[in-house]
């Protein structure tokens, strides 16, 4: 059966990795299953249609025949336990690695979603350039945390995982700000998994949707 990934119509990135679908389309790459696009617009997005398949109005969205997942973390999960590979044969490893994509999505990444809504919702209130110095520190301490685990591994809990994927792909979402390059080891270790050629392609893969343009 076609896998189907319904993703933003238009990218408010432009296409430059940092949408959640560009982690499914790794995680898609890493297994080497083909997929199609299905894209959404913003308004289309809180439509009947989209809310059938994801009741909160986001993406991505993951569909192979008739069975549907939304949530990154969930599809990933799915991809790494069907079709193998990102996820290690050892049971505690096993366990270790969907502790990380857990820790990913929920003590690293709640924070620098943070930081997007201090700048961009809440910019504009009296009280915005006191709360940023917070929201920057509390990024700051987790990054701190992080890297201290990592050290100078090249993966978080020995070979490349799904927990790796879903990790590099939140610590992206701080690069745009600078706070990445002061924390190296973790700056070496998101360049690691930028390298790898299935993101590589993921990549270019959403890139090349968002800009049809300059692929053409």
């Amino acid at each position: 059966m076609t896998i189907t990934l319904t993703c933003f119509e238009k990218s408010p990135d432009g296409g430059r990795g940092l949408a959640r679908d560009t982690r499914v389309r790794w995680a898609l790459e890493e297994v080497e299953q083909p997929y199609e696009v299905r894209g959404v617009s913003f308004p289309a997005m809180k439509q009947a249609e989209h809310l059938a398949r994801q009741p909160f109005g986001q993406i991505p969205v993951f569909e192979e025949g008739e069975f549907t997942l939304f949530e990154s973390g969930a599809i990933i999960l799915h991809l790494a336990e069907r079709y193998g590979g990102l996820l290690p044969p050892d049971a505690h490893a096993r366990s270790r690695a969907i502790m990380w994509m857990f820790a990913a999505l929920n003590s690293v990444e709640n924070p620098i979603l943070d930081l997007q809504t201090a700048k961009f919702a809440e910019g504009d209130k009296p009280w915005a350039a006191e709360r940023m110095p917070l929201v920057v520190d509390r990024i700051k301490q987790r990054l701190a945390l992080l890297q201290d685990h990592l050290g100078d591994s090249e993966w978080l809990d020995g070979e490349f995982s799904a927990g790796d994927l879903v990790m590099i792909s939140v610590l992206q979402r701080v690069k745009p700000s600078g706070i990445l390059n002061e924390f190296p080891k973790l700056a070496a270790y998101v360049a690691r998994g930028e390298a790898r050629p299935a993101y590589k392609r993921a990549y270019e893969a959403q890139y090349a949707y968002n800009n049809p343009e300059a692929t053409a």
